[in-house]
């Protein structure tokens, strides 16, 4: 079953750093391009980055480029999003998901989800 599992979220303050990390299970991994996405109440689903499946190329929105950086791990099985100078607007429910900017609204296998709050 395909089961993917957000963590590494948390409470950090403007300005700090966190990683987060997905680790996927039951399907092939290596094989797919990687996105994360994140959620709010105000704004709904947001896509944030991208990663081809071998790591080679990777995506971002304008609202986070220069601030984070995507990678991933393929014989670990993990994917990761480093995220550096957080705003308060950065405060989300982070999900990774299989498939690029244009295609992870069709991924059917969601995680919990992983919640970042920025916040002094």
């Amino acid at each position: 079953q395909v089961q993917p599992v957000e963590s590494g979220g948390g409470l950090v303050q403007p300005g700090g750093s966190r990683r987060l990390s997905c680790t996927a299970s039951g399907y092939a991994f290596s094989t797919y391009t990687m996105s994360w996405v994140r959620w709010t109440p105000e704004k709904g689903f947001e896509w944030v980055s991208e990663i081809t499946a071998d790591g080679g190329k990777s995506d971002y929105a304008n609202s986070v480029k220069g601030r984070f950086t995507i990678s991933r791990d393929n014989a670990k099985n993990t994917l990761y999003l480093q995220m550096d100078s957080l705003k308060p607007e950065d405060t989300a429910l982070y999900y990774c998901l299989r498939g690029s900017s244009t295609t992870w609204r069709q991924e059917g296998y969601w995680g919990q989800g992983t919640q970042v709050t920025v916040s002094s």
